[in-house]
């Protein structure tokens, strides 16, 4: 009976310490798996706007100005209220980013207010929607 309290302390001690000692690599997959605002990689990213692609210098500033992006709040999408994510009606028309995120095929759905910028994540048959700040996303919808 004894051998089993010691052994169940020592096998609990040593979960604790693998947990707590985890590896930053390990941490940052990890969470990595739950970030919604995730960074893209200009290889597998397209970015389309009005049926243009952005390609070159302007595809590469957008991306970066994305990725810097300051993620701000979180919209609750309901089934049955998806139409007003996706197709706002007093935006302007949206950058369409179409990416390789792990091994999901990601559709971004970006639009840009004076106030902020929305994102609308569409991939398997989910959809998500989140707000970003961004100065130089949001300097754009005041052009």
């Amino acid at each position: 009976m004894t051998w089993i309290i010691v052994l169940l302390i020592v096998v609990v001690s040593a979960l604790k310490l693998l947990i707590t000692t985890m590896p930053t690599p390990v941490v940052k997959w990890f969470l990595g798996k739950f970030e919604l605002h995730s960074k893209l990689d200009s290889p597998h990213v397209s970015i389309t706007r009005v049926g243009k692609t952005l390609e070159g210098e302007e595809k590469k500033k957008f991306i970066a100005n994305f990725n810097e992006a300051t993620f701000l709040e979180k919209y609750y999408v309901h089934s049955g209220n998806e139409r007003y994510f996706l197709h706002p009606e007093n935006a302007k028309s949206p950058y369409v980013i179409d990416a390789k995120m792990g091994k999901n095929n990601v559709k971004l759905s970006v639009y840009t207010y004076k106030d902020r910028v929305d994102v609308v994540k569409q991939y398997k048959k989910k959809i998500e929607a989140y707000s970003l700040l961004s100065d130089s996303l949001q300097r754009e919808a005041m052009s």
